[in-house]
């Protein structure tokens, strides 16, 4: 396990890799799915390494150097492909993304990265950063629908004695 120092911390269907079995990689979800849950996707599975809540993960502090989070962004679906594919939150979403931020910076080492996506289409970007206890170094977005854009950004744990004001 030394050589996995990668964390996707809810992994789904590992939709953006391009090496689906990375192996410096764990892949972690709160959920398995086999293949066929989908019909309109009979191809689509959820296969962590780990299963696991990304609120409190089964790993040491500072175990990774980069951390991949794709939470999940729609509020409130209970049905329909989207909510199968990538869960959806709930009303207590703003407690919810920050415990899971927070506990990925604690298993991120000092000066690792957490790379981040994010849809704006229910939660605004504004008011999702808020949540969080530091900034994005620099992101970019794609405007992928007209209502809604997908959004990347890049942390850094900087520690504290190194971070500037």
């Amino acid at each position: 396990m030394n050589n996995k120092f990668i964390l996707d911390a809810c992994c789904g269907g590992r939709m953006f890799w391009f090496d689906k079995k990375h192996p410096n990689t764990i892949y972690m979800d709160i959920r398995e799915e086999k293949e066929g849950f989908i019909k309109e996707d009979k191809k689509y599975s959820v296969k962590p390494d780990v299963l696991g809540d990304f609120r409190d993960m089964p790993f040491k502090d500072k175990r990774f150097k980069l951390i991949c989070f794709d939470p999940p962004h729609l509020l409130n679906y209970k049905s329909g492909i989207m909510f199968k594919k990538y869960g959806s939150l709930t009303n207590d979403y703003k407690d919810y993304l920050r415990k899971a931020f927070l506990e990925c910076l604690r298993v991120l080492e000092d000066y690792g990265i957490i790379e981040f996506k994010w849809n704006d289409q229910d939660i605004s970007i504004k008011e999702l950063l808020s949540l969080f206890p530091i900034r994005p170094l620099f992101g970019t977005k794609t405007n992928i629908k007209k209502n809604s854009n997908t959004y990347w950004f890049c942390f850094m744990k900087i520690p504290e004695k190194d971070a500037k004001e």
